[in-house]
């Protein structure tokens, strides 16, 4: 029976040592998601910094009431002097912004690795993310596209908000960069889409 025939004799045979190394190189990329860990915990971090002031501005904290109006005050600006459903949903909508921005550093980590270094044998187990069993290049680049746009939304809601304190160029250029965001995530899925067809039909999809 010759190699080509027996897959598991195909799979045994030694790789030479400079595609081996090349192989090999992969591993580099493993101190760029430890390093997206760390942030990750700077975020976790910064969430429950931020959470903690709301907490204790609605109960009456002074220091933590100021640390809430420093962070949702725009430069030039009226500082306002109390807590206002404004001022709680600019807060929130942050908070909100923390946490979709981890999940995009989730799938960068998880997904990343799973794709680009080494399998995590999560089959079957029962924490394993449901996008993460049908993973690929393709597919992380659409589902990074779609949080991207998540994340431009909520920035582009905190902006209209309190659209009377910005210029008319700001909102216009935000506008602008959301729809360019927007354009791309469709040219990516699209893209996705005639690769797919060309290909024939994929189980994974």
């Amino acid at each position: 029976m010759s190699l080509k025939e027996d897959p598991n004799l195909v799979a045994s045979r030694p790789i030479r040592p400079l595609p081996n190394l090349i192989f090999m190189s992969r591993w580099l990329q493993l101190p760029l998601y430890l390093g997206l860990i760390l942030a990750q915990a700077v975020y976790v971090f910064h969430f429950w910094v931020e959470l903690t002031d709301l907490i204790g501005a609605a109960f009456g904290n002074a220091s933590s009431l100021e640390h809430i109006l420093t962070a949702v005050s725009i430069d030039g600006a009226p500082r306002g002097t109390k807590l206002t459903e404004t001022t709680i949903m600019l807060v929130v909508l942050g908070l909100i912004d923390v946490v979709m921005i981890s999940n995009l550093l989730i799938m960068v980590i998880v997904g990343g690795y799973e794709t680009f270094v080494s399998r995590m044998n999560l089959e079957n187990h029962p924490d394993q993310p449901e996008w993460l069993s049908h993973v690929n290049a393709s597919v992380l680049k659409v589902k990074l596209a779609t949080a991207i746009i998540g994340i431009s939304s909520i920035h582009l809601l905190k902006t209209f908000i309190n659209a009377g304190a910005y210029d008319i160029k700001v909102l216009l250029a935000q506008t602008g960069i959301h729809i360019t965001f927007l354009l791309s995530a469709l040219a990516i899925a699209y893209t996705d889409k005639l690769l797919n067809a060309a290909h024939g039909p994929n189980p994974h999809h």
